[in-house]
């Protein structure tokens, strides 16, 4: 692969390739973390910016590495961006049980 300057966009096969990831994976991320959204060309090419290449770094290390789940990924970068996280109730409710325990064994 050649030399490009950290500031220039990178095609999708680029970024497959520098993590040894398949493409449809990066489609698949794209369409599970609303945060990752390359520039669209012609033809749907999709082209990094630097940023988008450090998220998708950044979400291969939190899978891969660091044991997380998607919807684990989702919720850290919510958290980061300061949104409210969205969860299901019954979720909700097995947190605060969770925390009311934590609570009580102290």
């Amino acid at each position: 692969m050649s030399e490009k300057s950290a500031t220039a966009f990178r095609t999708i096969g680029e970024v497959a390739a520098e993590l040894g990831l398949p493409q449809h994976r990066l489609r698949y991320w794209e369409s599970r973390f609303s945060e990752l959204r390359p520039v669209t060309r012609a033809g749907q090419r999709r082209y990094y910016r630097p940023e988008d290449v450090a998220l998708v770094r950044r979400i291969h290390q939190l899978l891969s590495d660091e044991g997380y789940t998607i919807r684990g990924v989702q919720t850290l970068l919510a958290a980061e961006r300061g949104k409210p996280v969205v969860q299901d109730p019954l979720l909700r409710i097995r947190a605060m049980l969770a925390d009311a325990l934590a609570a009580d064994a102290r």
